[in-house]
């Protein structure tokens, strides 16, 4: 078995059971059970891992975990903070790009498509970066980076513009302006 690791000196059983009376934190203190820093004090005053468990109605690697916290950190180290969560898959570069390729849009020559596609985007991710993300990943990158899901009117491209003007019907205004109104008194 490994030795234990050792607390940090700078504190002794009594400031971190001073410190647990101060402190408004209610994950580093609980009202009903005073658990990191009294568990904590007791392994300061000499007691052992298994006494501190014991104290915090926890396992020996909580323990060990909160020794390593307290080490690195101090009494901050012992309260609770937000996960990190996961790293973005694409970096800062490759969102620059990604929103460039949007912007300018496929060359139907080179991209094989006529419009961007979910699906072509993450394709041209593969192609270009040999990034491997979903559809959705790629949804909310481009949410993200302002872009909406929009695409224009189709229009077929031999479509004569003189023709399809003539072909407009002219219709009269179906609006006429109200008589004026005559008050009821005259």
């Amino acid at each position: 078995m490994a030795a234990a690791i050792e607390l940090r000196g700078d504190f002794t059983g009594d400031d971190l059971r001073r410190l647990a009376r101060s402190s408004r934190d209610a994950k580093q203190v609980r009202r009903q059970q005073v658990r990191r820093l009294l568990a904590l004090a007791a392994v300061c005053d000499g007691g052992t891992r298994t006494e501190a468990a014991r104290i915090g109605g926890i396992g020996l690697q909580i323990v060990r975990d909160w020794v390593v916290r307290f080490n690195a950190e101090g009494p901050d180290g012992l309260i609770d903070r937000k996960a990190p969560g996961k790293a973005p898959t694409l970096t800062p570069a490759q969102r620059a790009a990604l929103a460039g390729a949007v912007e300018v849009g496929p060359e139907p020559w080179r991209d094989g498509v006529v419009r961007w596609r979910l699906i072509d985007l993450v394709q041209w991710l593969w192609d270009e970066f040999r990034v491997s993300v979903s559809e959705a990943t790629v949804g909310r990158e481009l949410r993200a980076l302002g872009f909406r899901k929009l695409s224009a009117r189709p229009r077929h491209y031999a479509q004569d513009p003189e023709a399809a003007e003539a072909f407009k019907k002219v219709s009269r205004s179906a609006w006429r302006r109200s008589a004026p109104r005559i008050p009821a008194s005259a």
